[in-house]
């Protein structure tokens, strides 16, 4: 290897491991920027949909669960794509500019250029269609970066912290900007103006994040790290995704419990459900969301706490520990909404106080799960290296978001669905009406019963998983070897 790309090793356990250097670690994590900007943007779809295209609240759920199928469909054929491009300008930084462009066109569409004009559910659906592809490109490429940074099973967890770290803090600055600062600019509702305000604001900080992610990717997006341990390359086949769901079982169980998560975790990120419960049941957008970034810097040391419980415990072993706590902190958190009055909590007092402290816990314990997802999909990859001797990350990375868009797919219909049957069957909520007791459950049904739920699952799933610390240590060492002994024959 050429001294402009070898890269850093250390030796541990007995194994050569490939190392990161932390100025890389930190803007791959800007991926960030991405990835929360257009989904902080997103999550206001069912709002441009039905002001700006005249699409029924009922029509928009079923839209954006369909399109979401289409979306997890589209994330197995970026594998072939994946396995393709291969240029000298490289594989990763081609694919993410190309998706980015395509979905920041469609957003732009989506939220200004379009919307307004008359258009309706067919100009809609179609504009949802291109963004899909974009972001499919986009972030299925970027997955695939963290597994080829570091296979340092103690460099790995500190990935996830960087990522999650920025994970939490750029849609809570986003926030911020489009809830304290524009949306009272534009009269404190969700109209035109505001949505294209936002679109601009949000795709601004994904460029960013862009061009920050290039960088970092930069001295491994080449050729000689995309190899196989296998001598002789084969094209990709359908049958491959297949194969690996078959016979890689931690994906299996990743699917699972990551799923199961999502589905909950989306459907309450849901903007008609974030509008009820900070702009109805407690009464104050603004203030809500303040008081959540107070949160930021303990979260974030959370999630080196984290890491370091990865990093001595395994990536497997922290996220059944920190989801046990997680779903405790969950159930004291509804039931404190069940005996206060909400709207105290924007009054300042003991009520805010404890608030805090619960959205601190609640926050840190999720982010110790993220942290620990994050280089547990790396372990994944690695696992099937080991097993099948092909390196092909964008196959089980497609493989799992296909089966984990399917599944969570119905968190829009969920969200628009039941605000429906409380009668929001036209209009969406808005902030500052009265708040019912229909309203009240149906929000925190969803912001906390369905987590729990979610983590229960996560629970299940990671029993039967036993992909921990001492197997992953055993895989980095048959890969090595693996490695030595084609190297030797060619």
């Amino acid at each position: 290897m050429s001294k402009r790309t070898k890269m850093t090793q250390s030796e541990i356990d007995g194994v050569q491991y490939r190392r990161a250097k932390l100025w890389q670690i930190i803007l791959y994590a800007c991926n960030a920027f991405i990835g929360m900007g257009i989904y902080s943007l997103i999550g206001m779809a069912s709002y441009t949909a039905s002001i700006g295209f005249g699409i029924s609240t009922a029509a928009v759920g079923a839209i954006l669960t369909g399109t979401r199928i289409l979306d997890a469909v589209t994330d197995p054929l970026l594998a072939f794509i994946y396995d393709k491009v291969n240029t000298r300008f490289g594989k990763i930084r081609l694919l993410l500019i190309t998706g980015f462009v395509i979905e920041a066109l469609a957003l732009l569409a989506m939220y200004s250029w379009a919307t307004g004009k008359g258009f309706g559910t067919v100009a809609f659906i179609i504009i949802y269609v291109i963004y899909i592809i974009g972001y499919t490109l986009a972030n299925m490429t970027a997955q695939t970066i963290p597994p080829l940074l570091t296979n340092d099973p103690k460099q790995r967890p500190t990935v996830g912290v960087w990522s999650t770290a920025l994970n939490y803090l750029i849609p809570m600055a986003l926030s911020i900007v489009l809830n304290v600062v524009l949306l009272p600019k534009y009269g404190g509702t969700y109209n035109l103006e505001f949505l294209s305000a936002a679109c601009k604001v949000c795709l601004f900080v994904a460029l960013i994040g862009l061009i920050l992610v290039c960088i970092s990717v930069s001295e491994y997006d080449k050729p000689e790290n995309f190899a196989n341990i296998e001598t002789q390359r084969e094209p990709l086949k359908l049958k491959d995704m297949a194969e690996v769901l078959r016979n890689n079982h931690p994906l299996q169980c990743y699917i699972v419990s990551a799923a199961s998560d999502k589905i909950a975790q989306q459907t309450a990120s849901q903007a008609v459900i974030t509008t009820m419960l900070y702009g109805i049941l407690i009464g104050d957008m603004g203030l809500a969301t303040i008081l959540s970034v107070i949160g930021m810097l303990p979260s974030i040391i959370f999630a080196v706490i984290g890491a370091s419980y990865a990093g001595k415990h395994g990536s497997q072993r922290t996220i059944i520990t920190w989801t046990r706590i997680s779903i405790g902190v969950s159930a004291v958190m509804w039931l404190f909404f069940i005996v206060i009055d909400p709207g105290s909590i924007a009054g300042m007092g003991i009520f805010t106080v404890i608030y805090v402290l619960l959205t601190l816990c609640k926050n840190g314990t999720m982010m110790c799960v993220s942290t620990a997802n994050t280089s547990f999909m790396s372990d994944i990859i690695d696992y099937e290296l080991d097993r099948s001797g092909r390196y092909i990350p964008a196959v089980v990375t497609g493989t799992y978001s296909f089966l984990d868009k399917i599944i969570s797919s119905v968190s829009a219909l969920i969200a628009t669905g039941a605000v429906a049957l409380i009668g929001y069957t036209t209009t969406m909520p808005q902030p500052g009406e009265t708040c019912t007791p229909q309203i009240f459950w149906l929000t925190t049904i969803i912001t906390f019963g369905l987590p729990i739920l979610g983590w229960i699952f996560t629970l299940i799933a990671m029993k039967f998983c036993h992909l921990d610390k001492d197997e992953m240590v055993e895989v980095q060492k048959r890969i090595e070897g693996k490695k030595l002994a084609a190297n030797t024959q060619s």
